[in-house]
Parts: C-alpha cells; structure tokens; sequence
C-alpha cells in the first residue's frame, strides 16, 4: 500500500503541476486575489456578489477576475491542498515503518519540507500579485516536489544492477538534470512575464538571428510584473530577451540531451533509456516550436509544460537506474 500511495502521489503531483500552469497561462492567477479562500469564502459560489462587483469595476470579464477564473484558482487550491495531505500522509507511513527496507522517513519528511514551501510559494503568488521571481519560484517548486517524488517512488521499486558502462555516464546524467532544471526555470520565466510570443517568427526572431534585446531589465529578478525594479515599463526589448534566452537554453539543452541519449542508445543495458530520452526530447522540442508557430493555444502551451515535466522525470529516472549497484 504505501508503495502504491507514493506512485500515486507521483501521478497526482503531475496533474497539480499542469493544472497550476494551465491557471496561469489562462491568466486566472488572481481569479481569488486573496489567499487561501476567495474573498473570505470557501468557494467562488459563496463569493459571487464579490466576485460580480469586481468584474463590474474592471469593466467586464476580460480582467483578471471572473466567475469561470475564480473557480480555476480555487479547483487548483483544492487539488494541491489533498496533494499536501497525500505527502503527510506518506511521511507518516515512512516513519511508522522506519525499519523495513526502503522505507527510511528522510527523503518523505524532506518533501515535506517543500510542500510547506510551495505552498507559501503560492501564497505569495496571489499576495504579491504575480511577481515574476516569486510565480518562478512556485513552478520551480511544483516540479520539485515531482522529482523528489519520483525518486521515491523509484526507491520502492528493485532495479536491475547497472551495466558495467553505467559509472562513466553517472556526472553526464546528473549534468543532464541540472540542464534540463535550467531550462524550466528559463521557460518559467519566459511564462511569468509575458514573453512567449514575444517573437512570433521561427527559428529567427523578429526576422533576425540577433533582434534587439535588454538583458539587463529582462533578467532583474526583484521587480513587479511589467515593470523594471525601478519602476518604469519593461520594454519590448527585455521581453524579446528572456524569449531570446529560452531558445538558445532550448537548443543547448537539445544539444547536451540528445548527445546523452546517443551515449545512452551505444551503451549496453542501457539503449532503452536512451530512446525514452531522445523520444520525449523530441516532443518537447516540437511542442515548443508549435506554441510558436501557432500562436500560444492554451493546449498546446500546457502541453509545453507537461513536456518539461515528464523530461525532468525521464532524466530522474536515468540517474536512478545509473546508480543501482548489484547485491554484491
């Protein structure tokens, strides 16, 4: 049971993890501009004449609060609080069963920890409204608690001894992980400011290999949603640069991934991870194309996500299973 419980969790996380992307790429972020309830109330439904007078003061349903966006927020509330429940409840067990094998409470306990983050995280979200670094942050966390997860998950399951070629691949699969970590957070921060369709032409942007960017206003980190940390309008030219930034994080990653893959596909024991990494690379990478070529559907953008998340799976996965010793 508990083993079930963890890889059901692992599924779980991922389904919060879409649908916290989706709340955000459907500019429903603030659909409950208070936190953890929707002004005071528990649900939309409760907060209606709220919610009615507050798209009457923003002059229709095109701002950032609705019915239809405050039910979206708070069904991402809900979903996220019974994960939370979930992974207590896992910590738990771990600790009750402390002296089985592979059940040691330390890795459960840890995720603990980053729910409790995450969920300040979101928090913060909302009180802050939707500040880049802190919306970044709460993503970077979801996918966190995923990967921790994961590996959890994978404790639970006996593992074939790695090949005798594994050693030499462990430091590229954990260089693969932190690569691929680096370009979430990048995707992250193209998200949370607006800049996916910043250029609307591929592979060239603005029909130039090098358009005009500012890397310096793009980049700051502590600063409100639009704005620079001094206070004035980012320019088109900062958000041309962190979109700029995430294709070139797209192609070095396609680059260091694909190369580990053929590495992987050459070594013995290990070519079925090899053609799980080079396939969900792929897909990611059209998937990222289409969001382009096809102007941001809302699908296909959280397809986007997806792909990210289930790529940092693959590559917890590769260094789980590249790590496995034999009984000996």
């Amino acid at each position: 049971m508990y083993r079930k419980l963890v890889w059901f969790a692992v599924i779980y996380t991922f389904i919060v993890v879409v649908v916290g992307a989706t709340v955000r790429l459907a500019d429903a972020g603030l659909g409950c501009p208070d936190w953890p309830g929707c002004y005071g109330e528990l649900t939309p439904h409760h907060a209606r004449d709220d919610i009615a007078k507050a798209v009457q003061e923003q002059g229709g349903t095109h701002g950032p609060v609705s019915m239809g966006k405050a039910w979206k927020e708070m069904f991402h509330r809900y979903i996220a609080g019974g994960l939370g429940l979930i992974i207590l409840g896992i910590a738990v067990a771990a600790w009750l069963r402390r002296d089985e094998p592979r059940r040691s409470p330390v890795l459960a306990t840890s995720i603990v920890g980053v729910v409790v983050l995450q969920a300040a995280l979101g928090m913060w979200t909302v009180t802050m409204l939707l500040k880049p670094v802190i919306v970044t942050l709460h993503l970077l966390g979801g996918m966190a608690t995923l990967a921790l997860l994961a590996w959890l998950a994978l404790c639970q399951e006996r593992f074939p001894a790695a090949g005798p070629g594994a050693p030499r691949l462990r430091p590229w699969a954990a260089l693969v992980m932190l690569v691929v970590i680096m370009q979430i957070a990048l995707g992250g921060w193209v998200s949370t400011n607006y800049a996916a369709l910043a250029c609307i032409d591929f592979p060239t942007c603005h029909g130039e290999w090098m358009p005009a960017m500012d890397f310096r206003h793009g980049f700051q980190l502590i600063r409100e949603l639009g704005m620079t940390a001094a206070g004035t309008h980012l320019s088109y030219d900062a958000i041309t640069a962190i979109h700029w930034t995430h294709r070139i994080g797209a192609l070095v990653t396609a680059l260091v991934a694909g190369t580990f893959a053929w590495a992987l596909l050459r070594t013995p024991g290990c070519s079925r991870l090899g053609f799980l990494l080079a396939a969900v690379l792929l897909l990611q990478i059209a998937i990222g194309i289409g969001n382009v070529v096809f102007s941001l559907p809302l699908w296909l953008a959280a397809a986007h996500n997806a792909g990210a998340a289930i790529l940092l799976v693959v590559t917890v996965v590769i260094n789980f299973a590249l790590r496995q010793q034999s009984p000996a």
